[in-house]
């Protein structure tokens, strides 16, 4: 196959602008269905909400995204979320279900905030996201070409 002439589809720009050290993605709109993602606002309320009642909204901001490709096609519910934070591994996690309780996704953000660069073990994270580990994404750290890190 000559791929020579295959050209990307071109795609607007897209980034979700981050004010808080930590944030967490919550995917709200589905690439299957061509819709926006009910279960994805619930569970982006949801989050918001306890979050805030964590005591946590000062160090983590909840942001909806677009599509974070996770998803399984037709499975009609359970969201995709993710957390990143700049110097920190990023965790993409999949199969959430915004009906159930999200004690772990908080137990998760407390986890995530007090390590300095959010890499941890599987075994470490709440039982229900270890099962549902997506990716765990080293931090990217720019060099300069001396080899020192680019502020």
């Amino acid at each position: 196959m000559d791929n020579s002439k295959r050209r990307p589809v071109a795609t607007p720009s897209y980034s979700v602008a981050q004010y808080a050290p930590h944030q967490i993605l919550v995917c709200k709109a589905c690439k299957h269905q061509g819709e926006t993602c009910e279960p994805g606002h619930a569970l982006l309320r949801k989050l918001r909400a306890a979050i805030a009642a964590a005591g946590l909204a000062d160090r983590f901001e909840v942001a909806g995204t677009a599509c974070l490709a996770g998803c399984v096609p037709d499975h009609g519910g359970p969201c995709v979320i993710g957390w990143r934070a700049d110097a920190k591994a990023t965790w993409l996690f999949g199969d959430i279900d915004p009906a159930q309780p999200i004690d772990d996704l908080i137990e998760f953000s407390r986890l995530y905030a007090a390590l300095d660069d959010g890499w941890m073990s599987g075994r470490d994270c709440p039982p229900r996201l270890c099962d549902n580990t997506l990716a765990r994404i080293p931090a990217a750290r720019a060099l300069a070409q001396q080899g020192e890190a680019v502020r």
